[in-house]
C-alpha cells in the first residue's frame, strides 16, 4: 500500500520554479507570451514569487536535444531549499528520457510540491519512486494561461490543494467544460473558448461504498515505465483506486481496451478498489471507453468494481488536483468522489 510523504503548503509570498520536462514550448518566441501569461498569473491571482529553472525557456529545439539539461533543472529546483514548489509548463511525449539522470536521493530528501499532468505524468512516478506524493493538476502553459482569465473551478482546486491542508472532501464535477483548440497566436489572447455544459458523474458499475489511495495518471503515458524501475511494486496497488484519462492524441478505443487487459494480465485489476477516469478529450470515444473498460473488468471477474467515469481532470478543462497517495473514496450510490485527507501538510514532518 502507498505510504507517500506529503509536501508542506504553499504561502502567498514563496518562491515556485517553473520546469519544462518534455516540450519545450514555453521558451518558443512565437509562444513565450502564453508562457509569460500563466506565469502572471500565478503572480497576481496566487501571489507566488515565479523563477524559471536554468533552460525552462531554451526552447523546443535545446529541451528536446537535451534531456540531461531537463534533469538538472529539476534535480536544482529539488534541492534549492528557498524553491517552495516546481510547475510543469506543460506535457510532451519523452519526460521518459529524463530518467537516466535522476537522482531520487535528492527528491526523497527535498519532498515539496511538484504539480503537472499529462506527460508529466513520469515525474509523478519519480517522486512516487522517491517516497513522495506529487500533485496530478493543472499546467502553466494551458490552465495558468487559459485565455481571458482562468476558471474560478481549477482556482478553487488549486488553493485548497496547494494552499490548506484541509480535507479536499468531496469533489463535484465542474458545471461547464471546453477542449477547444484555439490557436496559441497571440491575437487569440483575448478570445474566451466556447464552453459547454457538464452531464454529471457517471457510475458505469459498483453497488458498494469503497476506499483507497490514490494512483494512476495519463494512461499512455503509463505505459512508458512499465518494465522500468518507475513503475510501481504490486503491492502498491494493493486496495488502491486508479485514476487514468487519455491526452489530447484520442487513442482508439482498440488500444484503450489494450492498455486495461494489461494492468489484468499483471494482475492489478485484481487488486484495486475502485477506479475513476477523466472526460476524454473533445468527448472523443466517450461512449466506446465506456464499453471498454466495462468489458475488460468484466474479463477478469471484476464486475463487482466501482468505477465512476467523467470526472473533472486531465485534458479537459477546467480541472481538479489530485494528490498520489491520498485516500480518496467512491460513493456508488451518491455517484460522488471524495478524497478524505488533504494534499499537502502545515509542516513538513522529518
Amino acid at each position: 500500500m502507498l505510504n507517500l510523504i506529503k509536501p508542506q503548503k504553499l504561502n502567498r509570498g514563496d518562491k515556485v520554479a517553473t520546469v519544462s520536462l518534455s516540450w519545450g514550448g514555453a521558451g518558443d518566441k512565437d509562444l513565450l507570451w502564453r508562457y509569460e501569461q500563466g506565469k502572471k498569473r500565478l503572480e497576481d491571482v496566487f501571489g507566488l514569487e515565479v523563477v524559471e529553472m536554468p533552460n525552462t525557456l531554451k526552447g523546443t529545439e535545446y529541451i528536446y536535444n537535451h534531456p540531461e539539461k531537463r534533469a538538472e533543472d529539476l534535480m536544482e529546483a529539488f534541492s534549492d531549499k528557498s524553491i517552495k514548489g516546481i510547475f510543469s509548463c506543460i506535457g510532451g511525449s519523452d519526460s521518459v528520457r529524463l530518467l537516466p539522470y535522476i537522482d531520487f536521493e535528492i527528491i526523497k530528501k527535498n519532498p515539496k510540491i511538484f504539480i503537472g499532468y499529462s506527460d508529466s505524468t513520469i515525474i509523478h512516478y519519480m517522486c512516487l519512486k522517491a517516497g513522495i506524493s506529487s500533485i496530478y493538476g493543472p499546467a502553466i502553459m494551458v490552465d495558468f494561461a487559459e485565455n481571458v482569465s482562468m476558471s474560478d473551478y481549477t482556482v478553487k482546486w488549486l488553493k485548497k490543494t496547494l494552499f490548506s491542508s484541509d480535507i479536499l472532501g468531496n469533489i463535484p464535477q465542474s458545471e461547464e467544460w471546453t477542449s477547444e483548440f484555439l490557436p496559441w497566436g497571440i491575437e487569440n489572447k483575448y478570445t474566451k473558448r466556447q464552453f459547454k455544459l457538464n452531464n454529471g458523474y457517471q457510475l458505469l458499475q459498483g453497488e458498494k461504498t469503497v476506499q483507497g489511495r490514490l494512483i494512476g495518471g495519463c494512461i499512455e503515458v503509463v505505459e512508458f515505465i512499465k518494465g522500468t524501475e518507475l513503475f510501481p511494486k504490486m503491492d502498491d496497488f494493493d486496495g488502491s483506486i486508479l485514476f487514468f484519462e487519455t491526452s489530447e492524441e484520442k487513442p482508439a478505443p482498440s488500444f484503450f481496451e489494450c492498455w486495461l487487459r494489461n494492468y489484468g494480465t499483471m494482475g492489478i485489476l485484481q487488486k484495486i478498489n475502485g477506479m475513476v477516469f477523466g472526460k476524454p478529450q473533445d468527448e472523443m470515444y466517450f461512449e466506446e471507453y465506456k464499453n471498454a473498460i466495462i468489458k475488460v473488468l468484466a474479463e477478469y471477474g471484476r464486475e463487482d468494481l466501482p468505477v465512476l467515469y467523467n470526472l473533472s481532470f486531465g485534458h479537459c478543462e477546467p480541472k481538479c488536483c489530485i494528490p498520489y497517495g491520498a485516500m480518496a473514496e467512491i460513493n456508488c450510490e451518491q455517484k460522488t468522489f471524495s478524497i478524505l485527507e488533504s494534499g499537502v501538510v502545515d509542516v513538513l514532518q522529518q
